[in-house]
Formats: C-alpha cells, structure tokens, sequence
C-alpha cells in the first residue's frame, strides 16, 4: 500500500457537510471532493500551506443544503470541475459515469454511479487505499433523503447493494454529511448495522421506510439548486 497519500476530513458546520482533500504527496497533484462556498477562505489557506496544486474538484452530486465553492477554487487554482454525466449543467469541465477514473498523482479514484438520493450522484473509489467517498447515498447508519431532484427509493437501494456494499467489507466509508457526530465507517459495518440499508432489509421495507419520513425542504434548496447549476457562480 502507499504512503505517500494525504487525506484531510473538512466539516462545515452549517450544513454538517464534509469535505476532503487528497493529495499525491510525491507529485503534489491534489483533489478536493465537495467543497463549501462559506469555506472557501479555510481550503485556499490549507491548500497553499500544503503547496498542492489543485488538479480536480468533484462534486458527488447537485447538492440542495449549500452551495459549492467549484467555481471559486477553480477560479483560484485552475482545477478542472468534475460532476456526473447525469447533470444538467454546462459549467463542469469533466462529466463522468460509471466506470470512469480520475487521477492525481499515481492514485486513481473510480467513479461508481450511484443514483437515487439524487439522479446526479457518484460514489468514488479508492481502491488501494480501501475509501469510499460516498456523498449522501451511503451515510453512517443512514442515507440521503428521496423525495426531491428525481430521487427514487429504489434506485438508492440498487445502488448501495450493487455498487457499494460489494466493496469490500474493510472499505472505509467517507460520507457526504453526518450529523450523529461520526467521521466514518466501513462497508462492512453498514451492511450490518444500517438501520435503513443494512441487516437483510428488502427493498420494498427500504421504500416504505423513506415514504414514510415526511421531511421538511431544506432550508438553502431555493438558492443552493440554482447556484450549483452553475458550479456556484453566483
């Protein structure tokens, strides 16, 4: 296994999203995967103390709770965006499916395509590393909500079970959002112990459960779509 991989987890509070950083410390080349608007100042600090050059900002979906900072960080440090294939944006630089890889440095993520919180979002894989940065399809001991921009129920659950619970079961899982005040978790624990996903829930009970759930919209959705349509120009 290497070592020369960075990794940082970033939080912001707001929205109890996380962002990472990796970096291929022998060449620099770095990535950032979900960044925040409101943290854009804290990520151009760390990575310019860190002397990265930026290669790639991705985004694991057309998120509805903040606004990204693509845009900015791109602007900044000549990165190239990188959303799914499936959004309807024309601001991204690189727009990828399943299967695909995107590299920095000698580490390659795979882009799984895990729809169903949202038809936009990708997992992405790390496999010599054993991460998965799952955004909110797969979050500790839950998952993203279904019942807007085109989520489906179903397909959430297809994607978890064929995408992401045949990693391995020592695979830890990065998610998008946490809000119990866990950092991560692993494949297999989540096969186990996700009360929506895991422990031989059916489709049909995962289904019921969502509709079940009757959540408010969240509070950014009305200025965050719109302004993620645009890889946060805004």
């Amino acid at each position: 296994m290497k070592t020369n991989l960075y990794f940082q987890q970033l939080f912001e509070g707001e929205s109890s999203t996380y962002t990472y950083l990796l970096a291929d410390q022998a060449s620099g080349e770095a990535v950032i995967i979900d960044p925040v608007d409101v943290t854009f100042e804290r990520d151009v600090i760390l990575i310019n103390e860190l002397g990265f050059k930026l290669k790639y900002i991705l985004e694991t979906h057309l998120h509805a709770d903040h606004i990204t900072s693509a845009a900015k960080l791109k602007e900044k440090f000549g990165a190239q965006t990188v959303i799914s294939s499936a959004a309807p944006v024309t601001c991204a630089d690189k727009k990828v499916g399943q299967g695909e890889r995107v590299s920095f440095g000698s580490f390659i993520l795979k882009v799984l395509s895990t729809p169903g919180h949202t038809e936009t979002c990708l997992s992405f894989y790390l496999a010599e590393m054993s991460m998965a940065f799952t955004g909110d399809t797969l979050l500790v001991r839950g998952c993203g909500r279904t019942d807007f921009q085109e989520g489906n129920a179903a397909k959430l659950y297809q994607s978890v079970h064929s995408k992401l619970f045949t990693l391995p079961d020592s695979t830890i899982v990065y998610p998008g959002h946490d809000y119990q005040g866990f950092s991560g978790s692993t494949i297999g624990a989540e096969k186990k112990h996700n009360p929506r996903l895991g422990g031989g829930k059916t489709v049909q009970e995962f289904k019921k459960l969502m509709g079940d759930l009757k959540l408010d919209p969240p509070k950014r959705i009305q200025e965050a779509i719109p302004a993620n349509l645009q890889c946060g120009n805004v």
